[in-house]
């Protein structure tokens, strides 16, 4: 165990190049944090690893024995873990009535049972220290879910679900553990590429056969409006993170204040500004 350093120890979870992960861990690590950078496969991390300050581990969130390996490594090493961050996640394009369950329940699986898997096993020894931040990745689609990603949506409104829960007075609160949710509007990620490929893969759509060019299309609509780059979401993020008091929600990106007015809009308005902005796109 190493010792003699006070510098919080921030565990990630979905550090691949290319996302919001990957940015997270560069920017803790900026601002003098240990750094645990995870994802499922070591190749993806390659920059990473180079990186003396890092402490890079490949860590499936699908498998208990993947993160109970991983979490032994890192208190070994550390012997302790101060900052939680739920990011592994995957997008899941399609229509509901047609998308394979073999894919919703991939989807789920990450981005939901991961992230519980993850913050049951920090919790006892977050307990134990009295102490800990743990940090959900949302997304600002909840505010305003639209067609062809509702599997992916719904996920994420599960974690905003799980994580209001976590933070209550009767939950985590009592032990000193806070929970904040981080909703990222639009950021420049490489997310769309992976869901495109694994449409591409699905069976033959049938009821949905003439909007597949829409469906793909969807998939990149966060990429094609002027992204926020994601070493500016990670900036604002962790700088929010590291707060002695921080906040519950934190919400930043592209889009996320009109997202979040939508939020509030009636459910009328909300299905008029979609049909819209589908029309235009026809």
């Amino acid at each position: 165990m190493e010792n003699g350093d006070e510098s919080p120890v921030v565990l990630i979870t979905g550090c691949s190049q290319g996302g919001i992960g990957h940015a997270l861990a560069r920017e803790f690590s900026d601002k003098g944090c240990r750094v645990v950078a995870t994802s499922r496969s070591r190749s993806t991390m390659t920059d990473l690893e180079q990186d003396p300050r890092l402490f890079v581990q490949e860590l499936d969130v699908q498998s208990e024995q993947s993160v109970s390996k991983v979490m032994s490594n890192v208190i070994d090493k550390f012997g302790q873990i101060d900052v939680l961050v739920n990011n592994a996640g995957v997008q899941c394009v399609g229509p509901l009535a047609e998308i394979p369950m073999s894919a919703v329940e991939n989807t789920f699986n990450t981005n939901v049972f991961g992230s519980m898997r993850m913050t049951q096993a920090v919790v006892p020894h977050m307990v134990s220290k009295k102490k800990g931040k743990i940090v959900n990745v949302g997304s600002i689609t909840v505010m305003a879910p639209g067609p062809w990603a509702g599997v992916y949506t719904a996920t994420k409104a599960a974690i905003h679900a799980l994580t209001d829960t976590l933070r209550f007075r009767l939950e985590l609160g009592p032990f000193g553990i806070d929970v904040i949710n981080v909703v990222p509007g639009g950021i420049r990620t490489n997310i769309a590429n992976s869901a495109v490929a694994t449409f591409n893969k699905m069976p033959e759509l049938k009821l949905f056969k003439p909007y597949e060019e829409a469906i793909r299309e969807r998939a990149f609509i966060s990429q094609r409006m002027k992204p926020t780059p994601a070493e500016t979401f990670a900036k604002d993020t962790v700088a929010a993170v590291l707060k002695k008091n921080p906040p519950a929600w934190f919400s930043s990106g592209r889009y996320s204040t009109l997202m979040a007015i939508m939020y509030h809009m009636p459910l009328w308005f909300k299905d008029f500004v979609q049909k819209k902005a589908l029309m235009k796109k026809d």
